[in-house]
Formats: C-alpha cells, structure tokens, sequence
C-alpha cells in the first residue's frame, strides 16, 4: 500500500509530541543522573575528610564511605528510573526483600560488624593497648570491621568478635597514665610489724615511684600463720609489671636481711591427753 505525503505528515503530528516529551524526560534524566553522581561521589569524598580530620579509623572512614556511597547511587538509579516512566514499586520490593533475606542469613556478621562501628567510634581501647574481654587478654593489635585481633603475652593470637566483644566488660589496662603496684608478704606473727613497714617502705623509695599519691603499708589480714601486709605505690602504666616483679624479690631479700621471717604456710596442731586410764 502506497503512503502519501500527507499521511506521513499526520502520522508525524501524531507521534512527534510523543517523541519529543520521552526525548526530553530521557534527557533531563541523564542528567539529573551525571549531576547527582557527581554530587554523590563530591558529598562522600567530603565524608571521608571530616571523619579523617576527626581521626576516625582509616578502616571505619573507608568502610562507611562505601557503604553511603552505594546506596545512595541505589536510590539515585531508582529515582531516575521513575523519571523516565518505568514502575519502580515492585523494583523497591524486591531490593528490600533482597535487604531482609541478606540481613537474616548475616545476622551475626551485622552484630559484628555494628560491634565494630561502636568500637571505632567510642574507642573503648586503641591499638597497643593491653584489654581484657570475653575471658581472653593481650595487647590490641588490629582493630578490623568484623573483628579484634589480641595478642597474648607468649605471642599467641587471639581474634575475638566484635559484636561479643563490645557488649560485655572491657578492662583496659593502657588506658590511664598511671597504675597502682601492689605488694603482699606475710610476715611471722613474732616479727616487729613497724620495722617490717620500715623495710617496705624504704624498698619504694624508688625513682619510679610518684610521690602522690604516696607510698603506703597496711596489714591487710591475719592469716593462720602470717601477719600480711600490702605495699601500695603508684607507678607509670608502663613501669607496672617491672617494679611489681623486682619488688616482690626485693621485699624477700630485705625482711631476711632485717630479720623479719617470712613463714611458709603451716598449722599448729594441739593434741588433747590421752584419758586417764583405771588401774
């Protein structure tokens, strides 16, 4: 069948309109996209430099930049999607579905990785420091997304989950600048308590020790062969395991030499007489 100009021009009035409103949504489409692209990639990067200027762990600033960065896209695609006519309801479903089914079946790597947010974000210890947690401790080594990995004071490696480890107690033993030493000797019930508190306290006359809170010695129990006593000084964080370990054998040493006893453990037994016997 033979077309006619003037059926082409009235098909063309026909269809023209059409054309030319889907070439305009297509185009305003593209580029709401270039430019919230664009504006997506400029707002992350400016993300990145606030919470490194905060000092924000590398790991954390790179993870949560990522992590916006996507979906944000997400919603960028979805949005310019429904700018050029296509139905995006049943698209949200299925990416929420997609959303519940991951977050179900990776529920305990979400705990984990949540942990290790409120970790990096409240800094309960830091890399170097020595913790306890989870019934485990050593010195932090790494602090990851999904895990913190210790190591133990005969190098062995400890990977402990975030998720559990932030949810229960953390002793961090690196946190302040100083600690408390103390020493505990039991002396023999017959020794001079003040001259053994002479000896003690002469053995703190150390530079290490700091003068305040200043050096002290308490009897701390009455044991059922030994009088105890604490020595209690306040040392750097960083002297603790030293001074503890040179005055444990210096207390031995100086209480023998003044001649203070320091009993090892014993019981006193008194035995009843025996029942007269009838002749």
């Amino acid at each position: 069948m033979d077309i006619t100009v003037d059926q082409i021009l009235e098909m063309s009035q026909a269809w023209l309109p059409i054309v030319v409103g889907y070439a305009l949504k297509f185009g305003l489409a593209l580029l709401t996209l270039a430019i919230g692209w664009w504006l997506i990639n400029a707002l992350t990067r400016r993300v990145a430099t606030v919470l490194s200027a905060r000092k924000v762990d590398p790991a954390l600033t790179g993870f949560v930049g990522s992590i916006a960065n996507i979906i944000l896209k997400i919603l960028l695609v979805v949005s310019v999607a429904s700018m050029i006519g296509v139905e995006t309801t049943s698209f949200i479903a299925v990416i929420g579905a997609a959303g519940l089914a991951i977050g179900l079946a990776l529920q305990g790597s979400l705990a984990n990785f949540a942990g290790g947010v409120l970790i990096m974000m409240f800094r309960p210890f830091r890399v170097g420091d020595w913790i306890e947690g989870q019934g485990v401790g050593g010195t932090v080594d790494t602090i990851q997304i999904f895990h913190t990995t210790l190591k133990t004071a005969d190098n062995k490696v400890i990977i402990v989950p975030n998720g559990s480890l932030s949810n229960g107690n953390i002793t961090n033993y690196s946190r302040e600048p100083k600690r408390r030493a103390e020493i505990v000797v039991g002396i023999d019930y017959s020794s001079d308590i003040k001259k053994a508190r002479e000896v003690l306290l002469n053995i703190a006359k150390d530079p290490r020790v700091h003068a305040s809170p200043e050096p002290v010695v308490y009897v701390t129990g009455l044991g059922e062969s030994s009088v105890n006593l604490s020595l209690r000084v306040w040392v750097a964080t960083g002297d603790f395991w030293p001074v503890t370990f040179e005055f444990t054998e210096r207390t031995k040493v100086e209480l023998e030499e003044a001649g203070i006893g320091i009993p090892f453990p014993q019981r006193v037994m008194h035995m009843a007489p025996a029942p007269a016997t009838k002749e």
